[in-house]
């Protein structure tokens, strides 16, 4: 195999992209994780879900910086399944990473397949969830991963931990939403409430008893590892008359930063310390959209959980409420986003790539194609692109493609840059621009190159912001602004000295956000935006890395 080795981008609604660095490891732990269907009530009516061991939120894995986790997948649903680890980097081994037919075929009902998960420099909130279709929806839980023995966190030592995971619930079967949005080409059906750990909260009927509650005593400070599961919808989250302290996000450390509120992108995590330090009381901690397109139904309802400190007292009734900003406050989401940055310290060294041999710009679009046939309910159906190409999902494995050197499977020919240049984000962009290609692309990389991507937004149908998420990576965001880039004058604001490192963060809406990061982990990953994700048999944004140096083993046929 040739010394050069080579990465492939491919045009998927997910960059699937590696971690570097050879792994050694130090110990293996070994989890169950049983798919099955398991009946749950919530907001007055019951249904059967697709689930972990029966748990919903699923089980959480607890771990240590560098270890090997074995989950042994026994699919006893009745669908095809994978599991992504999400946010872990697999260096050298993508042929687990969770993403069907990209690195590996879908576990069918009946079925058992053993995952392997590689911890590397990652410490702090990860989650893994189910990437096939929507099981994600019910099927996900979090990785909690500790630092070394002999090493501590950057900051004092909590009194105590817990996971607090937001997601959303429809009283609908999810997979019926789902194939409602197939047959009509048209949005999905709002879910019918946001939840916190697994509860929609008093606000809402029937859910009183089952609120999530968070124990705490006076004086004590709480680590909250925050996960946004919902599928596509960006969070806004507080805690009545408290302060949070962000000491990390998406497996790194951050300098610490005090908000009263949060902005939580799907698929990002925050660590955050809350200090009980209020009169004793019942307090709510409250969740609810961000949602900047306009026109475009959401979910409008807050979620609650209560923080109550233990003690005799008579609690105020009802609860104080956060103040949370509006559903399309952008200032105050990017205001959020924008301070975040990394620790930069000796323990935890900023890697910023600063000669980039490789720069790329990829615009972000909603778009539509026709509709043949009367084959939907209008005359077109809604989907998303990259660069103006539609990921179409193949039937054979890409990884596997590339193994067996089977043709056809994917193309190499995805453009560095956007190949219709237009106002981007203009309010009324030509609507001769609406409908883009479909395509399985490929961008070639140099193993071990710098690489720049500026992701571009549009104002294509509604505009709005993109959530973006890097499989196998995490990446250094050094800036972002609104309107078009402008490559003379935007890098000369980058933040090279201490931008934050995460694998996931949402391109504000008519905008843009560069990430750098270096090409150093071989294999086949995904790269997603999750707009209008995770589905089956429909056009994608997304985009995926291919490195031909790789270890090869555990190759299944699809």
């Amino acid at each position: 195999m040739s010394l050069i080795m080579k990465v492939f981008l491919l045009q998927i609604l997910a960059f699937l992209l590696f971690g570097g660095g050879l792994h050694c490891e130090a110990s293996t732990r070994r989890h169950t994780f049983v798919v099955r269907e398991a009946s749950y009530t919530r907001l007055c009516s019951t249904k059967n879900i697709l689930t972990v061991n029966g748990q919903f939120p699923g089980p959480t894995i607890y771990a240590k910086k560098g270890e090997t986790i074995i989950v042994d997948v026994y699919n006893r649903g009745k669908e095809n399944v994978t599991i992504h680890w999400h946010g872990v980097k697999m260096p050298k081994y993508p042929w687990t990473d969770g993403p069907e037919y990209i690195t590996q075929c879908p576990i069918p009902p009946g079925s058992k397949f053993s995952q392997k998960i590689i911890l590397s420099s990652e410490e702090g909130t990860l989650w893994w969830h189910a990437h096939s279709d929507w099981t994600r929806a019910t099927v996900h839980g979090a990785i909690i991963i500790y630092p070394k023995n002999g090493t501590k966190h950057p900051f004092p030592k909590p009194n105590a931990e817990v996971p607090i995971i937001l997601g959303e619930w429809w009283k609908s079967d999810v997979n019926a939403v789902l194939e409602e949005m197939l047959a009509t080409g048209t949005d999905p059906n709002v879910s019918d409430s946001y939840l916190i750990n697994g509860q929609p909260g008093d606000l809402h009927p029937c859910s009183k008893s089952g609120t999530f509650k968070l124990m705490v005593d006076h004086g004590k400070t709480y680590l909250l590892r925050i996960i946004n599961a919902a599928l596509q919808d960006i969070l806004f989250f507080s805690i009545a008359k408290h302060k949070m302290t962000v000491v990390g996000t998406d497996g790194s450390y951050t300098k610490p930063l005090t908000r009263d509120y949060i902005t939580i992108s799907p698929g990002q995590t925050f660590d955050v310390l809350l200090e009980a330090n209020q009169r004793p009381d019942h307090y709510y901690m409250a969740a609810k959209a961000y949602s900047s397109a306009q026109g475009v139904a959401y979910d409008n309802t807050t979620t609650t959980a209560i923080v109550q400190y233990r003690g005799y007292y008579t609690p105020s009734s009802p609860p104080s409420l956060p103040h949370l900003p509006g559903h399309n406050d952008t200032n105050a989401s990017v205001h959020f986003t924008s301070s975040l940055r990394s620790l930069a310290d000796a323990e935890h060294p900023c890697n910023v790539p600063l000669n980039i041999g490789t720069k790329l710009i990829y615009t972000l679009s909603q778009n539509t194609f026709p509709c043949a046939n009367d084959s939907c309910l209008g005359s077109t159906r809604l989907a998303t692109s990259i660069n103006n190409i539609s990921f179409q999902s193949p039937t054979i494995d890409i990884l596997q493609a590339y193994y067996y050197n089977i043709s056809g499977v994917y193309g190499d020919k995805f453009p560095s840059v956007p190949p219709l240049v237009f106002d981007f984000t203009a309010e009324d962009p030509p609507s001769k621009y609406d409908t883009p290609r479909n395509g399985t692309e490929v961008r070639v990389l140099e193993y071990n190159s710098t690489v720049e991507i500026v992701f571009q937004g549009t104002n294509l149908l509604a505009g709005t912001d993109h959530p973006m998420h890097l499989h196998g990576y995490s990446f250094y965001v050094v800036g972002w602004g609104f309107g078009n880039f402008d490559k003379n004058r935007d890098p000369l604001r980058y933040n090279l000295v201490d931008p934050p490192l995460q694998n996931t963060i949402a391109v504000p809406k008519k905008g843009w956000a560069t990430i750098r990061f270096k090409a150093s982990n071989p294999g086949m990953l995904q790269a997603l935006m999750s707009s209008i994700t995770h589905t089956k048999n429909k056009t994608l944004e997304t985009a995926t890395l291919h490195i031909k140096e790789i270890i090869f083993l555990n190759i299944t046929i699809c």
